[in-house]
């Protein structure tokens, strides 16, 4: 059974930075795509930023672009996303997202989610 445990979510000024963790365990992730997601009040949830287990591909959805890094420790089965320029519009909990083949963008296409941590950027 694929767990997903995340990490690291607070509270932050705008321009401040947070670094996320998704400690993932259950599974030889070699195969796997992970993807971190976010959802904020009233809001669908959305992606944010997806890589494949190897490292190799990544992909970053348009207003994260240049301020968020999605990254892999393969030692620790951890994946990380760098959110530095924080806005208060990225005010949102956080999920991680793991799926077998290639990253998506689409949330229906993840099979196993962690519980989600919060994140709130103050103005």
């Amino acid at each position: 059974q694929v767990q997903l445990v995340e990490s690291g979510g607070g509270l932050v000024q705008a321009g401040g930075s947070l670094k996320l963790s998704c400690a993932a365990s259950g599974r030889t992730f070699g195969t796997y795509a992970m993807s971190w997601f976010r959802q904020a009040p009233g809001k669908e949830r959305e992606f944010v930023a997806a890589i494949h287990w190897s490292g190799s591909i990544t992909y970053y959805e348009d207003s994260v672009k240049g301020r968020f890094t999605i990254s892999i420790d393969n030692a620790k089965n951890t994946v990380y996303l760098q959110m530095n320029s924080l806005k208060p519009e990225d005010t949102a909990v956080y999920y991680c997202a793991a799926r077998r083949g290639a990253a998506k963008t689409g949330r229906i296409e993840y099979d196993y989610w962690g519980q989600g941590t919060q994140v709130t950027v103050s103005s």
